[in-house]
């Protein structure tokens, strides 16, 4: 999503006559563009202040601008940092807000001639794997999440736009749409729901894959929640669009959406998941991931956890162990939490060490680290479809179907290309192999 974000940054600014600086000395504006999720990344922003003064005294013409997910509580504090703090939906706005507010003039005459941010064209940094925000902001709360407050309700970009969009790049000879949104789930535009979505972009003339990020595991009926889980589900984003068997329906029969699936859980603990906002226990969880695993072969799943989240007893994080343990994942991001401002969780008593948090955080790491290494040892031997996207170090790497990442040698640039590679090691974050 910042990926995204920047791409159209850079597409405003290349419109009106920027052009970017080969390094930060060199600049004569800097965009900063952030994300609030958690709070080290915001203190990383912090910590750029003393550098851009430095840079400002040897080029007084240097403007900075802080764009991207940023609380209004941050925006205060920032305010001396930064010339101008600017919401990223109000990217649009830019060239205007450049000339007025510094005198900048148009260098190309140019008029960005756009109603919203997700109309804007992108710059698109690599030549075969494209981002395309199929919608923006989050209606779920969270209570340990600041989107819904720094980017706003969701909004769910027209369908003909997305589809003209992966048209276009499809044409162009890209490989990889991903599809974006804080919630995949939940987009819905007139009677197309994202399962429609899925399968519109699936029947796109190509040879192409698709993969998309993120899936809420909520429940898309009024079932079995549990008394008090949440206040009602109509009141939940998304619930009733569609069931998730109609998401995995479509994830069989379309040829081009690859085996990947990431479907935070958060924490195995539903007295947790009840704090956290979460409307769906762990029972709800594990049948999506049964039945998604019983259809679709070779499917990859991913997760993201919360440990130490206010209140969590040891008692607790053992579930979270137990169902690290059942599920097995095949990748997992594991944050340690940290409370942020205008989340209801940051009126809770962060009561958890941050010692005990690095100490939970390691263990489910060396679970993770076990069960990747299991998965990836069942590919011993197969050939598989790799799209390659990197050379580093006299290896190229690149990305299967089901999102592993592998690397091989070979003495041609392969780059973007798809090929077969057949798999010769594992190892727990990745896969080694030869080209065949």
């Amino acid at each position: 999503m910042n990926k995204s974000d920047s791409e159209r940054i850079a597409s405003v600014l290349e419109k009106v006559g920027y052009r970017q600086a080969l390094n930060i000395t060199e600049a004569d504006l800097i965009v900063v563009n952030a994300c609030s999720v958690r709070q080290s990344a915001i203190d990383r922003i912090y910590g750029l202040s003393p550098k851009f003064e430095k840079l400002k005294t040897k080029n007084n013409k240097l403007k900075t601008i802080l764009t991207g997910c940023v609380l209004k509580e941050d925006k205060k504090k920032f305010s001396k940092s930064f010339n101008l703090i600017l919401n990223i939906n109000d990217l649009p706005r830019l060239p205007n807000i450049l000339n007025t507010k510094y005198k900048i003039q148009d260098k190309k005459n140019c008029k960005i001639k756009v109603d919203q941010y997700l109309k804007i064209q992108p710059i698109y940094q690599s030549s075969f794997s494209a981002y395309i925000p199929i919608m923006t902001g989050c209606n779920n709360f969270c209570s340990f999440c600041v989107v819904p407050y720094t980017r706003g309700r969701e909004i769910s970009r027209p369908a003909e736009e997305i589809i003209c969009e992966a048209e276009n790049l499809v044409k162009r000879g890209y490989k990889e749409i991903w599809l974006l949104g804080q919630n995949v789930n939940s987009y819905k535009f007139k009677e197309i729901n994202f399962p429609k979505l899925l399968r519109m972009v699936n029947d796109i003339p190509g040879n192409f894959w698709i993969r998309f990020t993120s899936s809420h595991p909520k429940p898309s009926t009024r079932a079995k929640l549990g008394a008090g889980l949440v206040r009602d589900l109509n009141e939940v984003s998304g619930a009733g669009d569609f069931s998730w068997d109609e998401l995995i329906e479509t994830m069989v029969k379309c040829e081009k959406v690859t085996e990947y699936l990431n479907l935070p859980v958060q924490s195995g603990d539903n007295e947790i998941l009840k704090k956290m906002n979460r409307p769906y226990i762990i029972k709800q969880y594990k049948e999506i991931v049964r039945e998604i695993r019983e259809k679709v072969s070779e499917i990859s799943l991913s997760t993201d956890v919360i440990v130490g989240f206010p209140g969590e007893t040891e008692k607790q994080f053992q579930n979270t162990v137990n169902l690290f343990k059942e599920i097995r994942y095949d990748m997992a991001y594991i944050a340690k939490y940290s409370a942020r401002s205008a989340t209801a969780a940051a009126n809770l008593k962060d009561d958890v060490s941050w010692q005990e948090k690095e100490k939970r955080w390691k263990i489910l790491s060396e679970i993770l680290k076990e069960t990747a290494l299991e998965k990836n040892k069942e590919y011993l031997g197969k050939i598989l479809d790799v799209l390659v996207g990197a050379d580093q170090r006299g290896y190229l790497r690149g990305k299967t179907r089901n999102y592993k990442t592998i690397k091989f040698e070979s003495p041609k640039n392969l780059i973007g290309q798809f090929v077969k590679i057949k798999v010769v090691d594992a190892l727990p974050w990745g896969l080694k192999g030869e080209i065949i």
